[in-house]
């Protein structure tokens, strides 16, 4: 069983240092796995891509703070007292 490739498009490193832009258009928006000798080396990321990846993982993040502090008691604050 060859390495994982986690993308449904593949590029060559030749290939992105041809047309780094082309590269990542070939995408359609998502990521595309760059690979040496027949192997990932790395993804190529689109910034929309990336910074929705983020934001899930903000999410996520958040949710288990938010998860750890489950049935802890409520402390009710007003606004001016803030």
């Amino acid at each position: 069983m060859g390495p994982l490739i986690l993308a449904e498009t593949t590029a060559s490193v030749s290939e992105l240092k041809k047309d780094p832009m082309r590269t990542v258009a070939t995408g359609g928006g998502f990521p595309v796995a760059i690979l040496n000798r027949n192997q990932p080396a790395f993804y190529c990321v689109p910034a929309k891509a990336y910074e929705a990846l983020m934001n899930k993982l903000e999410d996520i993040e958040t949710n288990v703070v938010a998860d750890a502090r489950a049935g802890q008691a409520v402390i009710k604050v007003k606004l001016d007292e803030l």
